[in-house]
């Protein structure tokens, strides 16, 4: 059997991640007064898709952009960013966006590198410019610092696995202690827990399909928060949809907006009617409005397509290096450098990269809670709002201070180690050990991509397509649980991030079924065309009784729809029970 720490873990607040939600979140609930656990899967100081660095943050300065801040939100909305929100968390993000931005600031993030508020890139020529440009590449080294500070105790190496729930509210989580070659579990008692496992990468195969790693955001976000709302019984909201990126060809990187350059064709005519000469203050937007741009003139034969710094000013050029380097972009500056790759001189193919789940995931209120109580989100992962680091940082310090704020209403914690969820946890990690020969996590993993390549693409999908592929899923999470064999600590972690992408893959089979239209990335041959009735409805699932659940509601506007809609929606006191893992 698998060993268990004796040690158990109690606190007020348990932050699942210590990325930058996961961190914000932790200084949010200890500025409240609040006893702070953050688990982290690897090291606080390097993890997460901040890791490295970044350079834009979405943020409202009065003194920058006016006292009137609807024309900002307007621009959020119609942003990449803006297609799933609901507008009074997009309202209250603005609202307190410059805040989190001079809180980075005090905690030694340059977050003024030219000396002043200076906004660029992700722009339209004539509207406002809402990504502040600021120097990132300190960011992870800054915030836990900031948190140590405040009496946060940081774990490293315990990935949050489980929230265990009993009669509809939380009572602890289960941890996997990877310090080590031999794993351990390490149970958490406490009645409220932040998710912040940030988005879903390794569901579909990357540009080089047999390397699961290279992928633009961190490859051990695997869905964690996703898959654990999704077994708890919180609702995921846009699941159906997927995220597509681009940037340079094969080796996927995130930043295509610090790129100071115009996108072109073969022959160095614009793709995109929005800039003709590369602009430092408005990158080039096609890429944005025009997602599959990459993706659709190499189908069609026009292609490739590419990022053209040829023209761009010298200075810029030497801005923009700078820009990469913030952004975290290291590996792809040092190469360029190795090959003699020249911007002035190269240009470079662009390319879009596989689906993943960004701005997908939890539903969550105001004070970034979810329907199950002393359950929170925030980050990458939640469903109805996203603006990216900002996002994280500010909905991170949101969810925070609600988690902290909302003890006195919470019950105390029970005895975790009693729920059926760590019983059946443990058994299955402890079969996982015991094998002497089977299957490895990546096998699973790379079958999880192939069936999602293959039924749930993000160029076409049908009920035939889509119901096939569950069942295959569920062929596949009985046969991984029956037949894989993990010799360490590290290959049942990489085990457990398979699970999380079986859940959310049954989230998305379950949500793309569902929706009966075409719209956006979402696109059904059987059902062609985009239905006007469904304009601005999201589309939830969730698990009832351990069976999936599925229901359209409005995008909410107000905020007496939002506290109408979330008034009602909170579900009844019950027992939440684990199933085996997609279940078709």
């Amino acid at each position: 059997m698998i060993e268990i720490d004796p040690g158990v873990l109690q606190c007020d607040v348990l932050v699942a991640g210590g990325g930058m939600a996961g961190l914000m979140a932790a200084i949010g609930a200890a500025r409240q007064g609040a006893k702070v656990v953050v688990a982290e899967k690897a090291h606080a100081l390097r993890s997460g898709s901040g890791a490295t660095g970044n350079d834009h943050f979405m943020c409202y300065i009065p003194e920058k952009h006016g006292p009137d801040i609807e024309p900002i939100l307007k621009e959020l909305l119609a942003s990449q960013i803006g297609g799933f929100h609901d507008t009074p968390l997009s309202r209250k993000f603005l609202e307190q966006s410059f805040d989190r931005a001079r809180d980075w600031e005090s905690f030694g993030i340059d977050m003024r590198p030219t000396g002043e508020w200076s906004f660029c890139g992700h722009a339209f020529p004539g509207r406002p410019r809402i990504w502040l440009k600021y120097a990132g590449s300190n960011q992870k080294l800054a915030l836990t610092r900031a948190a140590k500070k405040l009496g946060v105790r940081t774990v490293n190496y315990l990935p949050i696995v489980d929230v265990v729930v009993e009669k509809g509210r939380v009572i602890g989580a289960i941890g996997l202690d990877v310090s080590s070659v031999q794993p351990r579990l390490r149970l958490v008692r406490t009645a409220a827990v932040v998710l912040a496992g940030g988005s879903a990468i390794r569901l579909y195969p990357s540009p080089a399909p047999s390397l699961l790693f290279n992928t633009a955001w961190c490859p051990a976000c695997t869905g964690n928060t996703q898959a654990i709302a999704w077994r708890s019984g919180a609702k995921l909201a846009n699941m159906e949809f997927p995220n597509l990126h681009a940037g340079v060809k094969y080796l996927e990187r995130a930043g295509k907006a610090t790129f100071i350059g115009v996108i072109t064709g073969p022959d160095g005519k614009p793709l995109g009617p929005f800039i003709t000469k590369a602009d430092k203050w408005l990158g080039d937007i096609t890429a944005d409005v025009w997602n599959s741009v990459f993706g659709d003139v190499m189908k069609s034969g026009e292609g490739p397509a590419y990022m053209d710094c040829t023209a761009t000013d010298p200075a810029d050029i030497e801005y923009m290096m700078w820009g990469l380097k913030e952004e975290g972009n290291t590996a792809l500056v040092n190469l360029m450098g190795k090959e003699g790759v020249d911007l002035r001189r190269h240009r470079l193919e662009f390319m879009q990269y596989q689906p993943f789940l960004i701005g997908r995931g939890p539903e969550i209120d105001l004070h970034a809670r979810t329907r199950v109580q002393g359950l929170y989100a925030a980050g990458d992962a939640v469903g109805n709002f996203r603006a990216d680091m900002a996002g994280a940082a500010t909905f991170g310090h949101i969810a925070g201070e609600a988690a902290a704020r909302d003890l006195r209403a919470l019950s105390p914690a029970e005895r975790v180690e009693d729920s059926a969820l760590f019983e059946l946890r443990r058994s299955q990690f402890s079969a996982f050990l015991a094998r002497a020969e089977g299957a490895a996590w990546k096998e699973a993993n790379f079958m999880v991509q192939q069936i999602m390549r293959d039924y749930a693409n993000a160029e076409v999908r049908s009920e035939t397509l889509l119901s096939a592929g569950l069942k295959y899923l569920g062929d596949l999470g009985r046969r991984a649980m029956d037949t894989v064999r993990c010799a360490n600590a590290h290959e049942l972690m990489r085990m457990a991030e398979v699970m999380e992408l079986m859940d959310c893959a049954e989230a998305i089979f379950v949500s793309a079924l569902a929706r009966r239209e075409t719209r956006g990335t979402h696109r059904r041959s059987d059902y062609r065309f985009t239905n006007p009735l469904l304009a601005d409805k999201f589309l939830t699932a969730w698990r009832e009784s351990g069976r999936p659940t599925v229901s359209l509601r409005p995008r909410i506007t107000d905020i007496a729809g939002h506290d109408a809609y979330f008034a009602s929606h909170r579900p009844p006191a019950r027992v939440v029970t684990e199933s085996q893992p997609a279940t078709a």
